[in-house]
């Protein structure tokens, strides 16, 4: 048995940056994550994706953000228990409850916090006819290595922030990048579209708008994409990869059978704490859902930042919360 103050169910950027709010307050954390390391999707899916929106990095690689959260929260040794998925819950006659992991491990905590992103998740696939003959031969929903694309004809499909980002990043390394979205308008951020629109205009990458994946071809290895243009014209492109970008198809696991109340997947918070509607649970960061949410790393910190606080009474019961400021060497501490 695993003892601790607080489960973190997830070891993203978020879970991460929880486990550093809570060794402020002097609470101890024990990580789950059912991936066999910690970062959850920046290590797993895009650890050399380039992040724009973390204040005080101009840009910052994925996995060095994650590299970054794992020295901030050394000092407060939190534990892990990576590989594992958990299973089951059960609350205590104190309030407090005992998970159990698909290892069998069990782990007893004074409250739960649910960091874990989009939950159990896989890429959603365009639905083509020969889709998976050209999985892992030239067909792709991740940039791991963006080296695998040096000097090679890229076409990225999607209309989000990771097409947008990655169009911009790959312009410079791969020797032809075409973006291809069935609309007319992106669902990405302002500034990445501008972005996009001035490389298309520059002749730094090819842009098709109002067009759909339809056909595949290669002997073997994917060779060429044929696209169907808004006047249902065949378009066809040369190229090595498809790196198809369509977002990821969320899935809550075992959790979804706790009790918690569900939203289109995502677990509905209360925003003064970001409490569950079970007492001693939370949900942060892309898990959850209230009026006005935003799925950005830097919205989990803080929604992080705030439910320390709150669970800081259940694993201090008979304490305030309250701050002693010092002087040392002419620089407050606490």
């Amino acid at each position: 048995m695993i003892t601790t103050d607080i489960c973190i169910i997830g070891a993203g950027p978020v879970g991460l940056f929880a486990v550093f709010e809570a060794g402020l307050l002097k609470m101890r954390c024990h990580l789950i994550d059912a991936l066999p390391q910690v970062g959850g999707q920046l290590s797993e899916i895009y650890p050399q994706k380039p992040i724009y929106d973390i204040p005080g990095y101009p840009e910052v690689k994925a996995q060095e953000l994650v590299d970054n959260l794992m020295k901030q929260i050394k000092p407060f040794n939190p534990t892990f228990s990576l590989g594992e998925r958990v299973d089951h819950l059960a609350k205590q006659s104190d309030g407090s409850y005992i998970l159990t992991t698909s290892d069998k491990n069990q782990i007893h905590a004074q409250v739960i916090v649910i960091a874990g992103g989009l939950g159990c998740f896989e890429p959603r696939k365009p639905v083509l006819e020969n889709l998976e003959r050209f999985e892992g031969k030239g067909v792709t929903y991740m940039v791991k290595n963006p080296e695998t694309f040096r000097d090679k004809k890229v076409v990225l499909a999607g209309g989000g922030d990771s097409a947008l980002d990655w169009a911009i990043f790959l312009s410079n390394v791969a020797e032809k990048v075409t973006l291809v979205h069935r609309n007319e308008t992106f669902r990405g951020a302002p500034d990445s579209a501008a972005k996009v629109f001035d490389l298309a205009n520059r002749g730094k990458i090819d842009l098709i708008l109002s067009a759909n994946l339809k056909e595949l071809g290669g002997n073997g290895h994917l060779s060429q994409i044929t696209l169907e243009g808004k006047g249902k014209e065949e378009i066809k492109i040369d190229t090595d990869y498809l790196i198809a970008l369509f977002g990821l198809s969320p899935k809550l696991g075992p959790i979804g059978e706790w009790g918690l109340s569900v939203d289109k997947n995502a677990i509905e918070v209360d925003t003064r704490d970001y409490s569950t509607n079970i007492e001693r649970i939370y949900a942060i960061g892309d898990i959850n859902t209230y009026p006005g949410k935003l799925k950005l790393i830097l919205c989990g910190f803080h929604e992080a930042a705030i439910m320390m606080h709150s669970a800081f009474k259940f694993v201090y019961p008979d304490q305030k919360l309250s701050f002693k400021y010092t002087t040392v060497n002419g620089v407050n501490a606490f």
